[in-house]
């Protein structure tokens, strides 16, 4: 079939689309860790739409939980039969979403979306109601148009991305039913044009920093051990050290080196007129692939032994999570290929592989074996206050997920 056809019907659809996301948006779906209860009433949501739509209902892979209520996360894959069902095409978005954070910095309710500007605004638009919508109607306008893809279709909603996957992407992929020929696109990160497509993402280490001094009166330092201080000069030295230290460059990334930045600190006394005696701070970093976690984490122990033989404070450097960098998507690997071809074809843009600092669930597929691309076209407000998606952007990526399903 004549791609244009399909593309026209995904055109026709921008009020439903903008519709069905504002409606999804209303439910909160927050995992249990961060204080949620998980994403059932979206997924309740997501099959009336699913039915409304015309669209097969899927198949659910839950997960058992016993910290939401109905003791499970659901995991719905919604399957489109091709010409062939060798290397299926997979569209792979997250139902579960971060809190609104602070109140005060939005300008709207967060879950009450708006429209205005061009723009959708409220807590998951971006992150990632968008992936969501794009997918659907890119597999509805195949099938209002009687158009068969070449090959069969997996649009998959998944729990559990924002706190690790164990109950989403992972237990999918437990399953056994994404195999190492099919082509998995992630729509979780990408650029205000849609030019980028994710091939790989850089390790992750995050850090606990402990310090502990000697408590005492303002007055008189001199009986105690400043810890906030001791704290103060190593975080420092130790920022300045790693940059200097593992400043290797990589052109795919942005930006092109590896981060190590401080970034929570706990409070330590209540009152101003106490010197703490314990100090406890914590570091994100995002390392290039290839660079020696276990080295890293030994320079700063080295430091720390270091600092406290000069302030008398004890320095405790503990992991708090760790994640080396997954095997690299190959840039001609077909996934990248075939989205290539459709961005270039609907968007009249070329596309660029890219390395992110952040992570996606791209990773899990990657470890196993799968290639995944991770694309979309957004303005990268996910997590933040007043997170808005592009209505024109929800418009071209189903386009382009469509034009893939028929093409690729």
């Amino acid at each position: 079939m004549d791609a244009s056809r399909v593309l026209k019907s995904v055109d026709a659809s921008k009020d439903e689309m903008v519709s069905t996301l504002s409606e999804l948006c209303k439910i909160p779906a927050i995992p249990p860790e961060s204080g949620g209860e998980g994403e059932a009433d979206k997924f309740a949501l997501l099959a009336d739409i699913l039915d409304d739509a015309g669209l097969p209902k899927g198949r659910d892979y839950p997960s058992k939980d016993k910290r939401v209520p109905g003791g499970k996360r659901h995991n719905l894959v919604v399957r489109m039969k091709g010409e062939s069902a060798v290397g299926r095409i997979w569209v792979v978005s997250h139902v579960d979403i971060v809190p609104p954070g602070e109140q005060s910095l939005w300008k709207t309710d967060p879950y009450k979306p708006v429209v205005k500007g061009g723009k959708i605004y409220g807590r998951g638009t971006e992150d990632n109601g968008q992936a969501m919508v794009t997918s659907l109607y890119a597999a509805k306008a195949l099938l209002d148009c009687g158009a068969i893809p070449k090959r069969d279709v997996m649009v998959a909603f998944v729990s559990d991305e924002e706190v690790g996957s164990r109950h989403g992407i992972q237990h999918i992929i437990s399953e056994g039913i994404v195999k190492p020929d099919d082509l998995v696109v992630v729509p979780d990160s990408g650029s205000p044009n849609g030019q980028y497509i994710e091939v790989v993402e850089k390790s992750h280490l995050q850090l606990r920093l402990t310090v502990r001094g000697k408590q005492c009166h303002a007055s008189r330092p001199n009986k105690g051990i400043n810890a906030y201080r001791a704290a103060s000069a190593y975080v420092t030295e130790a920022t300045d050290m790693l940059y200097a230290k593992y400043d290797r460059r990589d052109r795919l990334f942005q930006p092109p080196y590896s981060t190590f930045e401080p970034t929570k600190k706990h409070a330590n006394v209540p009152n101003v007129n106490t010197i703490p005696g314990e100090d406890v701070s914590f570091f994100d970093y995002r390392v290039l692939p290839g660079e020696d976690l276990d080295a890293i984490l030994e320079d700063l122990k080295d430091l720390g032994r270091k600092h406290g033989r000069s302030s008398g404070a004890r320095f405790d450097i503990e992991t708090v999570s760790v994640s080396e960098a997954a095997p690299a998507t190959p840039v001609g690997s077909p996934v990248v290929k075939a989205l290539s071809a459709s961005i270039k074809a609907v968007k009249g843009v070329p596309a660029k592989p890219l390395g992110i600092g952040g992570g996606t669930c791209a990773a899990y597929f990657r470890r196993a074996g799968i290639p995944a691309a991770v694309w979309a076209t957004i303005d990268e407000k996910a997590h933040e206050p007043n997170e808005y998606a592009v209505v024109a952007n929800l418009v071209s990526d189903a386009k382009v997920f469509a034009h893939m399903f028929l093409n690729a």
